[in-house]
C-alpha cells in the first residue's frame, strides 16, 4: 500500500480546542501507520462568510489555497465540535468556499478536488454525547453535497474536559483505540485509492 497525504484540520477556532487536541490525537496515530499529515488551522485561510458578492469581486486567497491542499492530498482527518447539532459555520464556510473555485492554472475546480477524496470524521464535546449529532450531518454534507467518501468509522469524545492528560494525551485507553480505528480506516482506504 502506498502511504497515503493526510490533511487534517478541526472545525474549531478556538485554541486549545477539543477538537484541536483530538486532531493532535490522531495526527500522531496517522503518522504511526506511515501516512504524512500536513495540519492545517483554518483560521490561517482567513476567509470571509461566503458571499456571492464578495465572490463577484474574487475568490479570496485562502480558498484558492485550501482548494490546491485538498487536491494534493489523499484523504481528510476533520475533528469539529457541535454547534447547536450542526458542523461549525467555520468547517462548513470554508469547504463551501472551496466548491466555488473554478479549475485554474492546470488545478482541478473545487468540487472536483473533493469528490472522491476520502474523509474520515470526528468530534469531541464537555457534553454526554461528544457532538454525536453533528457528525451525521457533516458525514452526510461530505458525502452527499460534496462527494468525499467518509469511512464509516466516527468518534465523539464526551466528556472532553476530563479526556485529556496533561500531554494531551488519550487517558481512556478505549477512546484511544476509538481514535486509532477512524484513521486506520483512513488510511488503509486512501492508501489503496492511491495504489491504483
Amino acid at each position: 500500500m502506498t502511504a497515503p497525504r493526510l490533511l487534517a484540520f478541526a472545525g474549531s477556532a478556538r485554541p486549545g480546542s477539543f477538537n484541536g487536541k483530538l486532531l493532535a490525537v490522531a495526527t500522531r496515530a496517522a503518522r504511526e501507520l506511515g501516512a504524512e499529515v500536513t495540519p492545517l488551522d483554518l483560521r490561517s485561510l482567513a476567509l470571509p462568510l461566503y458571499d456571492a458578492e464578495i465572490e463577484a469581486a474574487g475568490l479570496p486567497a485562502g480558498a484558492l489555497e485550501l482548494r490546491w491542499l485538498i487536491a494534493t492530498h489523499d484523504a481528510l482527518l476533520i475533528a469539529s465540535p457541535e454547534y447547536n447539532g450542526f458542523p461549525t459555520p467555520l468547517l462548513i464556510n470554508a469547504l463551501d468556499w472551496v466548491s466555488r473555485v473554478p479549475a485554474t492554472d492546470g488545478a482541478p475546480a473545487g468540487l472536483a478536488a473533493m469528490a472522491g477524496r476520502v474523509a474520515g470524521v470526528m468530534s469531541a464535546s464537555p457534553g454526554p454525547m461528544g457532538g454525536l449529532r453533528s457528525l451525521g450531518f457533516a458525514r452526510q454534507f461530505l458525502h452527499n453535497t460534496l462527494g468525499m467518501l467518509v469511512v464509516p468509522e466516527q468518534f465523539a469524545l464526551v466528556q472532553a474536559g476530563k479526556a485529556f492528560d496533561e500531554h494531551g494525551a488519550l487517558i481512556d485507553p478505549k477512546q484511544q483505540q476509538s481514535v486509532q480505528r477512524v484513521v486506520a480506516a483512513v488510511v488503509r482506504v486512501a492508501g489503496a485509492l492511491k495504489g491504483r
